[in-house]
């Protein structure tokens, strides 16, 4: 009896001690390092080796997806002399956390500039894209006067992994849509502290920054979109019937629309259309074979002018493309997040009616890319914001503006955000 008696003692005195670490508070924010076992990348490397793979495509393009002999080229790389641990080392360099909203763990990258009057910015990004993306503008936006610029065009950066992506936690329940993560990064920034501060999104980060400054999220100034959602109801309709422009249409708005029919009619959004029906059905393939989920992947239109490492100078570089493409298969993301399409189903992120954009009141800015899904005019970006502040065409650059273009897509964001400090 005493010995047992004491044995309580000391586990309570333990229990007491500053060394026994306490389960995390609700609202922590925690350290986060990215950490992959040798056995990881072992076994990627083996299912590589391991490829079955389909006969060759019967056409001279990437019309039937894409192409064998470039993906193998591609994948022999990836499972010879490709390195993830850059990949992490880079990740690793910058501040990353974890805290939980909801009940999903959110991962984001927080860099924090030493300019002491920095606007605080949270960065969206989308599929098949993640926090990669942004890593060359890190460095530029928190230190401008480092990189050529003002010191007073300086962000605090946020770059967070959508739930269901990357190092986030993956939703167990349906409802996780762009609205629902839109409610949540504003939780996020006030949870770090911000009272004002701006978003800037591309692809799904497109609809869930819009969806922030449609809920006018406690603290958002403004928003700053590279994939906006600008497509007129006329044109939606058109588009759905399979029929020319509508009537009364200027040249650079019939260009528009006729290049995003003939696209549709490629079956350039083909992915899309899968991921929203049936993405658990995707799941098993893209979770099974790196090569699946590579081709996958680069199925999508942005990446129709990426030379697969052919040109050097190409950003991004094959190294790169392939660091995000290991990332969803490292974290086993491939099947959760094509759930968001399924949970967006029917409300394009082109199209203004199904993004309710005549409810956002907010600053909006805009600059489109010339090698985006589409290349929207200004005329379509002043119907579909009626708050626009900004709209720019950019001479160059694609889908992953950050990625493709970091010093423009840089300037771009500060001129767009500077009347807002």
């Amino acid at each position: 009896m005493k010995s047992a008696f004491v044995v309580l003692l000391m586990t309570l005195a333990l229990c007491n001690s500053p060394l026994v670490s306490a389960a995390p508070a609700a609202d922590a924010i925690v350290p986060f390092h990215v950490d992959i076992s040798d056995q990881q990348l072992t076994d990627l490397r083996s299912r590589i080796t391991a490829t079955r793979w389909p006969d060759k495509e019967t056409v001279g393009d990437r019309s039937q997806g894409a192409q064998l002999e470039k993906l193998q080229a591609l994948v022999r790389y990836w499972g010879t002399d490709y390195d993830w641990r850059k990949a992490q080392a880079q990740l690793n360099a910058l501040p990353q956390y974890t805290t939980t909203l909801e009940g999903v763990s959110i991962h984001f990258i927080w860099v924090r500039s030493q300019q002491p009057n920095a606007l605080p910015m949270i960065l969206t990004h989308g599929w098949p894209g993640s926090v990669l993306e942004f890593i060359k503008v890190v460095g530029p936006l928190t230190d401008p006067a480092a990189h050529g610029g003002n010191g007073a065009d300086a962000f605090d950066v946020v770059i967070p992994s959508i739930p269901g992506y990357g190092f986030s936690g993956k939703p167990t329940e349906p409802g996780w849509d762009p609205d629902h993560v839109a409610r949540v990064w504003g939780q996020l920034m006030q949870r770090l502290g911000y009272s004002r501060y701006v978003a800037q999104g591309g692809d799904w980060g497109g609809p869930i920054t819009s969806a922030m400054a449609r809920q006018s999220v406690p603290g958002l100034l403004g928003i700053h979109l590279n994939l906006p959602a600008t497509v007129p109801p006329e044109a939606t309709a058109a588009l759905a019937a399979g029929g020319p422009a509508p009537a009364g249409y200027s040249e650079q708005e019939r260009a528009t629309y006729d290049a995003l029919a003939a696209s549709i009619k490629q079956g350039n959004l083909a992915y899309s259309a899968m991921m929203a029906a049936r993405p658990q059905m995707i799941g098993y393939g893209v979770t099974d074979s790196p090569a699946f989920l590579a081709a996958f992947m680069l199925g999508h239109p942005g990446f129709a002018k990426w030379t697969y490492g052919a040109d050097p100078q190409q950003s991004p570089g094959k190294d790169e493309v392939l660091d995000d493409i290991t990332l969803y298969w490292l974290t086993n993301s491939g099947a959760s997040a094509s759930r968001f399409y399924w949970e967006n189903k029917g409300r394009s992120p082109l199209f203004s009616a199904a993004q309710k954009t005549g409810d956002i009141t907010l600053p909006v800015a805009v600059t489109v890319f010339p090698d985006d899904v589409y290349f929207p005019p200004e005329s379509w970006a002043r119907r579909a914001y009626h708050n626009l502040i900004y709209f720019h065409q950019a001479a160059k650059g694609g889908h992953f503006a950050a990625w493709e273009q970091p010093e423009l897509f840089t300037e771009e964001v500060r001129t767009a955000f500077r009347p807002l400090r």
